[in-house]
């Protein structure tokens, strides 16, 4: 059981790694990013109320505070897709999923600040070490120079600023109902939100564009299956081997940028992606009240 639960958790990371190529095929194909965004979310609601309507046990749906709570997820989630993608569109899919990585540093900032965790000078230290990696992922030093524009930058952080919110939402909504419950409303509310600053030609297009198949196979893997796996995975896998394999989103989202969209890394760029990956992983090892980067359930 140990072992299907960890392949299960392996199997969503590779997942939303694919739904990053996926995406930046999508735009390089003249796709907006809020377009492809809402569609990633929607064809998962329909995934996750699929789920819900199977096992409607225990979900919780009455409680105020279910509902609060999975409104504050769903605005993170919708804030991660949308910048997630504008990242990719302004640098690379590379760039932007290990900057999306970083969402753990922000939950450990929002953490000290709500005294659920104690810093300490490692902890800074690490911190530091995962400001350097950015810095040197992004060539925020000369930035022309890496094909990553300062939008592309910032919209990454964003991204896993936004994942952050995700996991404090999801976090204290899951005690007053089920995971598919939460997952529903929260990708609800990311539909209600996406949708208006979408582009309302691409958003009717979408339905008779031979590029469907690519919509439905990013929300498939990118915000339904892959949540699905992953929850289940994490019942019977540790949080530390959960830190570990999620490494395989960015490491997926890279090589299907290098090898696929044909992006480029050079030297310094990939020892900034080292970094972030370890120390990322590291902090999310070792912490109590940290998730690891993708942890959707455990505190």
């Amino acid at each position: 059981m140990v072992g299907a639960s960890t392949a299960f958790v392996a199997l969503a990371a590779l997942c939303w790694g694919l739904s990053g190529g996926i995406g930046g095929i999508l735009m390089a194909d003249g796709w907006d990013a809020f377009v492809v965004s809402f569609y990633r979310g929607l064809i998962g609601l329909l995934v996750v109320l699929a789920w819900l309507m199977w096992r409607p046990r225990g979900s919780g749906l009455a409680s105020p505070q279910l509902w609060f709570w999975s409104t504050i997820a769903g605005l993170g989630v919708a804030g991660n897709f949308a910048f997630y993608f504008a990242s990719i569109a302004q640098g690379s899919v590379a760039v932007a999923a290990t900057l999306m990585y970083c969402a753990p540093v922000f939950v450990y900032l929002v953490s000290f600040a709500l005294k659920l965790e104690s810093p300490t000078a490692p902890k800074w230290a690490a911190i530091a070490v995962v400001m350097l990696g950015i810095a040197l992922l992004t060539q925020i030093y000369d930035i022309g120079a890496s094909g990553v524009t300062p939008i592309g930058v910032g919209a990454g952080l964003l991204a896993g600023l936004s994942y952050a919110v995700f996991i404090f939402g999801f976090k204290y909504a899951a005690p007053h109902g089920s995971p598919q419950a939460i997952l529903s409303i929260a990708f609800a509310v990311l539909a209600a939100v996406l949708f208006w600053p979408g582009d309302a030609d691409q958003m009717a297009t979408v339905l008779t564009t031979p590029d469907w198949p690519l919509f439905v196979a990013l929300g498939v893997l990118g915000a339904g299956l892959s949540f699905v796996l992953y929850i289940i995975g994490l019942r019977h896998t540790a949080p530390a081997v959960a830190s570990i394999v999620a490494m395989v989103e960015p490491v997926t989202a890279s090589l299907f940028g290098v090898m696929v969209l044909h992006e480029s890394l050079v030297g310094p760029q990939i020892l900034g992606m080292g970094l972030i990956l370890v120390t990322v992983t590291a902090l999310s090892v070792h912490s109590r009240s940290v998730p690891p980067p993708a942890d959707l359930t455990r505190p």
